[in-house]
């Protein structure tokens, strides 16, 4: 009913209903078109005005990495409050498979990711690069060990590890795949803490980012492990949706974390 009412409003078929199928007509493609430029500005006004409307505040939906959440959004938006403290932030964690399924279902408007790959149904950006490691416990051997540590020796000894879906655990299987290799779990653990904790007790070796084990090692409670013959080298993006525009305050958030880390350009998947 409300596209027979379009039609009449604008004088053109934009649909062809003669095959018991209702197809776009070359109009209705045209109209498809020509409405993007239209939509895009409603959006703006829509979220402008929903802004107005909650007293000066603003809402931001973030879903981040468990990474990505724990050791590097507090500073970011430490940095988004002092410059702006009318906005309001919601942030989830999850894993990165986690937060590309929240972002698709639009219930938050900027996502936090790790993985060697871009998710190809967002668009993204890469703001900062890091880097897995090896870890273990003082007391473990490998902690001792003078030669690096190969990736055959690495593959055939067990982990502990995070769960499938993590970029973490997409990076390693990665690397390791590439060599024909793969990874065998002694244990899976859900975020990076508890990790942390089993290493630190002996449990055995785990692989995390070295952001997130740079005050442990400091600390001594774990010790890295050097690695040569592959890469855990891995990007931290952040991801939008392709298909509606970011506000006001997306925008800020995302030029003040270009501002820290330097700018990139955008990954075209």
């Amino acid at each position: 009913m409300r596209l027979r009412s379009l039609e009449r409003a604008l004088g053109l078929q934009l649909l062809d209903r003669s095959h018991g199928r209702a197809q776009l007509t070359p109009a209705g493609i045209a109209v498809v078109q020509w409405s993007e430029g239209v939509l895009e500005p409603m959006v703006e006004l829509l979220l402008g005005t929903r802004a107005l409307r909650s007293d000066g505040k603003t809402h931001l939906r973030v879903v981040a990495s468990m990474t990505v959440a724990e050791y590097l959004v507090p500073g970011w938006l430490n940095r988004l409050r002092a410059s702006d403290p009318t906005v309001i932030v919601s942030l989830q964690m999850g894993n990165s498979q986690h937060v590309i399924e929240v972002m698709l279902r639009g219930d938050a408007e900027l996502g936090f990711v790790e993985g060697p790959h871009a998710p190809v149904e967002l668009a993204s950006r890469v703001v900062q690069s890091d880097d897995l490691v090896v870890v273990v416990a003082p007391s473990d051997r490998w902690a001792r060990r003078r030669k690096p540590l190969t990736a055959p020796e690495l593959s055939a000894t067990p982990l502990v590890l995070r769960e499938a879906g993590s970029g973490t655990r997409e990076v390693l299987e990665t690397s390791m795949l590439s060599l024909d290799l793969s990874v065998t779990p002694l244990v899976e653990l859900g975020s990076t803490t508890a990790i942390k904790a089993a290493v630190a007790s002996g449990a055995g070796a785990g692989v995390l980012s070295r952001l997130a084990v740079e005050t442990d090692v400091q600390d001594g409670r774990l010790v890295v492990v050097a690695t040569e013959g592959f890469s855990l080298a891995r990007s931290i993006r952040i991801v939008w949706s392709k298909e509606r525009p970011l506000s006001s305050s997306a925008k800020h958030l995302l030029r003040l974390i270009e501002d820290s880390t330097g700018p990139r350009h955008p990954e075209r998947p």
